[in-house]
């Protein structure tokens, strides 16, 4: 020990003052969330996810009830997530082709009040988030809606019934478009009602613009929908192409990357025919896995970019890493 480290642990020992050291004014908390979107390419698009804030589902059994309690424990376990509380992001995409602009589902909104939260109050932050991307609702020349559950397709008006996008198409499927504007269909499971009600609010705001897709055809060059019923009737997912490169646009394919990959057959609570839309998950997930493409998930963890590998019987996550240098 040097002869100044012994004497400062002596003077320190005898409660004598240390040497001067300069104290600066401790910064306060911020206690704000930085704006969440982000931006990369796909061949020669620009793409930015935009986050509409965290949809929290609540215990694991909500989300998955045909599911083992213990073995989606130890798959949340495995995986460092809580095994008390389930929570999805919400990544919307918004494309810029070069000649378009076209944003991907809307997330939760604030059209019905009181039930636009509720998922708690994290949701409903698409469009101050589009904003500080630099990008204005008005820009926006088509919505395309995976399909018409609250959290995909809440966003098209705001709570005065007016369009958020006034400039918009909506390209949506004619099956869910029309099942999920019918009084008819209010019976069921509990959330019919205010999920039929939502939807009749949004959608029927833009009925002189809609723009229906089909299963295999381009809703624009570079940008084709392909059918994956089951979660609902109409369900369709969005293949991106340009130079040579694809990314899946996958609505809710997959609601969760460790659960749903790993079990692609477990039932989700809010699927409209949960064999169909096992089936679909695993026709699509299988060749997105084979041919290697890049998938953009609207409910994994944020921004939802990455590849779907092979493990054992199911499949694993491996998230793209973020580029916060340039557009890669």
């Amino acid at each position: 020990m040097s002869l100044s480290r012994r004497a400062g642990l002596g003077l320190a020992a005898m409660g004598l003052a240390a040497p001067f050291m300069p104290a600066f004014a401790a910064a306060p908390p911020r206690n704000q969330p930085a704006p969440a979107w982000y931006r990369f390419r796909i061949g020669e698009f620009e793409a930015t996810v935009i986050s509409d804030g965290a949809l929290p589902l609540g215990k694991p059994g909500d989300g998955f009830p045909a599911a083992p309690a213990a073995e989606m424990n130890q798959i949340l376990t495995d995986n460092f997530l809580p095994t008390d509380g389930v929570v999805l992001e919400q990544n919307i995409l918004v494309l810029n082709t070069g000649r378009q602009l076209i944003l991907f589902d809307t997330g939760m909104g604030e059209s019905m009040g009181a039930d636009s939260r509720m998922f708690g109050p994290t949701t409903g932050r698409m469009v101050q988030n589009l904003r500080a991307a630099g990008i204005e609702p008005a820009q926006i020349d088509i919505v395309a809606v995976t399909h018409a559950h609250c959290d995909h397709c809440w966003g098209l008006v705001d709570a005065a019934g007016a369009r958020v996008f006034p400039n918009a198409q909506v390209a949506i499927s004619e099956l869910d478009l029309r099942f999920w504007t019918d009084d008819a269909n209010k019976r069921g499971p509990a959330f019919m009602p205010v999920f039929i009600e939502g939807a009749k609010r949004n959608l029927n705001a833009y009925r002189d613009r809609i723009l229906p897709i089909r299963d295999e055809q381009p809703v624009v060059p570079g940008v084709t929908a392909l059918a994956t019923p089951g979660h609902t009737i109409g369900h369709h997912v969005f293949a991106i192409t340009s130079g040579g490169r694809t990314v899946i646009n996958s609505g809710d394919l997959a609601h969760h990357h460790a659960i749903m990959l790993r079990r692609p057959a477990w039932e989700f609570a809010f699927d409209s025919d949960p064999a169909q839309s096992a089936r679909s998950r695993a026709r699509m997930l299988d060749r997105v896995a084979t041919d290697r493409h890049a998938l953009l998930s609207y409910h994994f963890p944020w921004p939802g970019l990455g590849h779907v590998a092979r493990q054992g019987d199911g499949y694993a996550w491996v998230p793209a890493p973020m580029n916060v240098t340039g557009l890669g």
